[in-house]
């Protein structure tokens, strides 16, 4: 059986493809209804970052979910799910910000909310500039691949982008680490 198990999850990461829940699928389902319902946000791009990517192509269970959005901050896409589903008329939570906190090494605001069961962080994409006097990096909104290669590890670095249903590896070589700690 383990076994079997470690050849399927060689198949998915291979594939580069998995299975999202009907509770994942019903999420993201809302999150890019915002996005719909949200005035000015149709260049707005939701991306699934980290953990979660390579728990779900490990065939691991996650419920924390941590999105990246690329052009504002999780409290503003907070804010605009919270009032695109009380227009949709469903439950809404409590939106939890935590400040940003450069001195905790805490550097960008995050927004925390439980929706259908699911923990969400909202952020944004970003970019981190050191400068010669600081081991604090100076943050700035960023691309993909400029959040991606200030990650820990590559296989944190993957994505998975809800607006177009694929993984994303702006690294190169997150995938394949993450194939080579499957074998």
């Amino acid at each position: 059986w383990y076994h079997f198990q470690l050849f399927c999850y060689f198949v998915m990461i291979s594939s580069n493809e998995f299975i999202l829940t009907t509770e994942e699928s019903i999420l993201f389902d809302i999150l890019l209804g915002c996005v719909r319902f949200q005035e000015g946000s149709q260049d707005t791009i939701l991306r699934v970052a980290g953990g979660w990517v390579r728990d779900k192509l490990l065939g691991r269970k996650c419920i924390d979910i941590d999105i990246a959005i690329n052009n504002q901050s999780g409290v503003q896409f907070a804010t605009a799910v919270n009032n695109y589903m009380l227009s949709m008329g469903m439950e809404t939570k409590t939106i939890a910000v935590i400040q940003a906190n450069p001195e905790q090494s805490k550097h960008l605001e995050t927004a925390t909310v439980k929706i259908r069961g699911m923990d969400l962080d909202f952020v944004n994409l970003r970019a981190e500039e050191y400068t010669v006097d600081s081991r604090i990096p100076e943050m700035r909104l960023g691309t993909p691949l400029e959040d991606s290669l200030r990650r820990d590890f590559t296989v944190n670095a993957l994505f998975y982008n809800i607006n177009e249903s694929k993984i994303e590896d702006f690294t190169g070589q997150g995938l394949d680490d993450l194939r080579a700690d499957a074998q």
